[in-house]
């Protein structure tokens, strides 16, 4: 019988030859190369990281916080490199969500969706 572990690594290493991961780590990496694209690209995820945290922890965002953050999102968008990295961080993101569906629909069959018995009601 295969080892549940054994197959996860599996998992990532297809994950990791997959197209959508490879052009990630190249676009990744040619924003990492680029100094004013990388200092950009780290200001606009300390700026997320910061108001997530402040989301979480039931903190208000300013109106100035939010002003800045579409600001940053206007530039961000400008910028071609960042603009492509952020569009394959999503089509990964997706893809992280399909997995982590396949993954968990045993424990769903188990338990019962709890998305589906809210609706139900």
């Amino acid at each position: 019988m295969s080892n549940v572990y054994d197959v996860a690594y599996e998992l990532e290493k297809a994950v990791r030859e997959s197209d959508d991961y490879k052009n990630l780590k190249k676009l990744y990496d040619e924003v990492n190369a680029d100094e004013s694209a990388k200092r950009l690209f780290d200001n606009f995820r300390n700026m997320q990281l910061e108001l997530q945290q402040k989301q979480m922890t039931g903190q208000e965002i300013s109106e100035e916080e939010v002003q800045k953050a579409q600001q940053t999102v206007a530039i961000i968008q400008q910028h071609e490199a960042i603009s492509k990295l952020m569009e394959a961080e999503q089509r990964m993101s997706v893809l992280v969500q399909e997995l982590n569906k396949v993954i968990m629909k045993p424990l769903e069959e188990l338990y019962g969706n709890p998305e589906e018995s809210n609706s139900v009601q």
